[in-house]
């Protein structure tokens, strides 16, 4: 017996933010990063709390790929501050905090359960509707994902305006994490109708819009889209889960600080060629996997129909190859030039072996061997 549910209440909508002003507490914790504060984004979230006379703390130590340390002290501040709400305004970085700081002190120090309302700067994660959260420890160089009910937030509030100047090199790392999101949701053995139907309708946005964003981020028709995109992605791979593409991800961004829809987007031609299985006998095959027909549903959805379904999801990999130079996102790891081939190779087995491990990638559509994963790796270089 399968469930789907959607636990988070999402505002959206024009004045949207007016909705803080409605809360019933009379403390409430913002956990964001320093960014937030200083570009001035954070006067949205508190003009509402001021005007209801809702007193707060502000909480901005977080960074990207949040390390354990710096969940810690932002457990210390909410025992110590002892808010009746937790707010998380930023990107995956603070929303994952936020999530990560109140499981911990629940669990940890018996802090009352609070509600916990995630307001997102950027359109990538669709952590604002998922009951995951990913943590760092920079020092084994390891992230490690949690899973778990009580980490949904109870609120999402979207905002275009408050994504309107995010830089175009932010835009496509997160667009593409939107696609991502959606596409391994669409391809996962958990798949549903119900998450299928959220994933292709946040790929057929992505396929419409990101471009238009990332030209021009004035462009608040394409912003908004690509924002309700990242949730819709968030609440389908929510439902069916995501697959060895996030896993071989999570390692490269813990090794070497690729930003992670950067990541992703790299790795994405290779994980459809893989997953497809497409080699030098594939047109001469009867029948292909599920998969395959799966990936062809989305090329077409793109308009990338082709002769056979061998060439289409070929097609679908070249899209993203094409998605990537039009956003000036780099194709393999030598084009990013920091990163020696020598340090890159040396770091595969370590990596292979987390992505083994990871826990999105027991959801791939087809079964992966640690070879398979050095394999990728590779040609993730050249």
């Amino acid at each position: 017996m399968d469930n789907f549910s959607i636990r988070t209440k999402i505002y959206f909508g024009d004045d949207v933010l007016d909705h803080l002003g409605e809360l019933d507490c009379k403390k409430a914790l913002i956990v964001t990063d320093p960014f937030i504060v200083t570009s001035g984004l954070l006067d949205m979230i508190v003009h509402p709390l001021e005007n209801a006379k809702i007193d707060f703390e502000i909480f901005s130590d977080v960074v990207p790929d949040p390390p354990i340390t710096k969940i810690v002290l932002g457990v210390k501040e909410l025992l110590t501050y002892k808010p009746e709400v937790l707010i998380a305004v930023g990107g995956g970085s603070a929303i994952d905090s936020s999530k990560a700081i109140r499981e911990f002190a629940v669990t940890t120090e018996n802090y009352p359960h609070i509600p916990l309302i995630a307001i997102p700067t950027t359109s990538g994660t669709g952590s604002e509707v998922t009951s995951f959260a990913v943590i760092t420890d920079p020092e084994k160089h390891i992230k490690y994902p949690l899973i778990s009910p009580s980490l949904l937030p109870d609120e999402a509030i979207l905002d275009a305006e408050l994504v309107r100047s995010v830089p175009p090199s932010v835009t496509a790392d997160t667009g593409m994490d939107v696609f991502t999101h959606a596409l391994e949701a669409f391809v996962s053995v958990n798949e549903n109708e119900f998450s299928s139907a959220l994933a292709e309708k946040a790929i057929q946005i992505v396929g419409s819009y990101l471009l238009r964003a990332y030209y021009d981020g004035n462009d608040m028709e394409a912003r908004k889209k690509m924002h309700s995109a990242s949730c819709l992605a968030g609440l389908a791979f929510n439902s069916a889960g995501l697959g060895l593409n996030h896993g071989m991800a999570h390692a490269l961004g813990a090794t070497f600080h690729i930003p992670h829809g950067r990541a992703n987007a790299m790795l994405l031609p290779h994980i459809i060629q893989y997953n497809s299985n497409i080699n030098e006998h594939s047109k001469s095959q009867r029948s292909y996997p599920q998969v395959v027909e799966r990936y062809s549903t989305i090329a077409r959805n793109l308009g990338l129909n082709s002769y056979n379904e061998i060439m289409t999801v070929r097609s679908l990999a070249n899209w993203v190859q094409f998605m990537l130079k039009e956003l000036d996102m780099p194709l393999s790891i030598s084009q990013i030039g920091k990163i020696t081939k020598e340090e890159y190779f040396a770091a595969i087995p370590h990596m292979a072996d987390e992505a083994l491990t990871d826990n999105c990638t027991k959801n791939n559509p087809r079964k992966v061997t640690r070879a398979n994963v050095v394999e990728l790796y590779k040609q993730l270089w050249y």
